[in-house]
């Protein structure tokens, strides 16, 4: 079941000199994204990853073509609010998302504004929250949270309106290393336990690792889609498009270039390491 189609979509940001063409981002750019999918976007700065990722719930509307969900349609006025019950969005500096002086209070604070009944808020918040591993924090103050705290916060806030797909723009940019992997986690959980679609932009390529799907944008088009080890195979293609691969692909892509005879693509250092392990049991026979 496709839950986003992207169909033939063009999209430019104007420029106020009028003697200036406009600068065109996505350039008749498809893409479907199926239910309980976990999707990570690619893409060096300027590819149309953040643009692209604001045409799933109705922030941008295409100049040509057109996005639905669900069946219901981005450009339609009144389809908006039944695409963003289902779409969430979050961004990456959670210090922009998060609203009130006290955790759960900025969980509620969607769900208030969509008219549900304090009963069923206070049920949405407190499942969000222990969803995401900060329920013990409920009475804290946000500004007092690490900044994966803070994070998994925001992306509660998101759940506790109950979508059917998480859209996040690169959520781990400003955290730390313990953020990034508590971020993560939370998403990895969500995908898999949840079946919330998960749409996950990000420059770390272990991160990237973790999706079902991977989707590489170049100058607003699809430079090249598949699992993650179909696309981090292609290590040279990414490269001359100013893009890495995760480090245990690279090392093990330099050992092949070395004359190692390393078979397939790891993706993690586990990988990595029992297929070294294999190359050097088979050269001790």
């Amino acid at each position: 079941m496709q839950f986003i189609d992207v169909k033939n979509v063009v999209f430019g940001y104007g420029i106020e000199d009028e003697n200036e063409s406009p600068k065109i981002v996505l350039k008749d750019l498809s893409l479907s994204v199926k239910k309980g999918e976990f999707v990570a976007l690619l893409g060096h700065n300027g590819s149309g990853k953040s643009t692209l990722a604001k045409m799933f719930n109705g922030i941008l509307q295409p100049e040509e073509g057109k996005v639905t969900v669900c069946g219901f349609e981005t450009s339609n006025d009144d389809d908006l609010l039944e695409i963003r019950k289902r779409v969430g969005l979050v961004l990456q500096n959670p210090d922009n998302q998060l609203v009130a002086s006290i955790v759960e209070e900025d969980v509620a604070f969607g769900p208030e504004n969509l008219g549900i009944e304090p009963k069923e808020i206070r049920r949405r918040v407190d499942e969000a929250l222990k969803a995401v591993d900060m329920y013990e924090y409920r009475g804290h103050a946000p500004h007092k949270l690490s900044g994966g705290q803070k994070q998994r916060v925001a992306i509660a806030g998101i759940i506790a309106m109950q979508p059917e797909c998480i859209v996040l723009d690169e959520p781990t940019a400003m955290l730390d290393p313990q953020g990034r992997r508590e971020v993560m986690d939370t998403i990895v959980k969500l995908n898999k336990e949840k079946n919330i679609t998960i749409i996950l932009i990000t420059h770390y390529m272990d991160e990237a690792a973790l999706a079902d799907r991977l989707v590489v944008l170049d100058g607003g088009k699809i430079l090249t889609q598949g699992t993650p080890r179909e696309v981090f195979s292609q290590a040279e293609l990414l490269r001359s498009h100013s893009l890495d691969v995760p480090q245990s692909t690279e090392l093990a892509h330099k050992l092949k270039s070395a004359g190692v005879k390393i078979d397939g693509t790891p993706l993690n250092v586990l990988e990595c390491v029992e297929k070294i392990d294999k190359v050097l049991r088979i050269e001790r026979i």
